[in-house]
């Protein structure tokens, strides 16, 4: 039977690869609008918060991790190969859900179609590359229920 923190885990996980997708898709979408040829569109809005709520999501599983493991007392991140990662990992992870909240709010208020591509690429970019410098790559691109 799976433990509530192999759930976690293995959610944690997987929307860790919905984080990557949806920051992909969210920049293919923005960066060919900086050129200032096309309007924005609601199809240019989608995955810009698509990559948010995501993040979002993906913060808030790993506080329920870390809360769940300090309730066990169990170590964050053994083995990680710098004894304060688990607060890089903590602080990167809502760092980046800042810039991309900062990617969605910025573009959907921006007075300009060229101003909220600017806006959505840059800050998409910037919560991407922050994810990028978070993730643990020492340990397993997958883990799935039970293991």
């Amino acid at each position: 039977m799976a433990t509530l923190y192999v759930i976690l885990l293995a959610l944690h996980n997987l929307n860790r690869w919905l984080v990557l997708l949806t920051g992909l898709w969210a920049l293919a979408r923005t960066l060919p609008g900086l050129g200032g040829a096309r309007p924005w569109t609601p199809q240019d809005r989608r995955p810009v918060a698509a990559f948010m709520g995501t993040l979002h999501l993906q913060v808030v599983l790993g506080l329920l991790l870390y809360a769940f493991l300090g309730m066990q007392g169990a170590p964050v991140f053994a083995g990680a190969p710098r004894p304060g990662f688990q607060w890089e990992h903590l602080g990167l992870g809502v760092l980046a859900a800042v810039f991309a909240t900062l990617a969605s709010i910025l573009s959907r208020r921006a007075a300009t179609d060229p101003a909220r591509f600017r806006a959505a690429a840059l800050w998409s970019g910037l919560a991407l590359l922050t994810v990028l410098a978070a993730i643990p790559w020492w340990r397993p691109l997958v883990r799935l229920f039970g293991m």
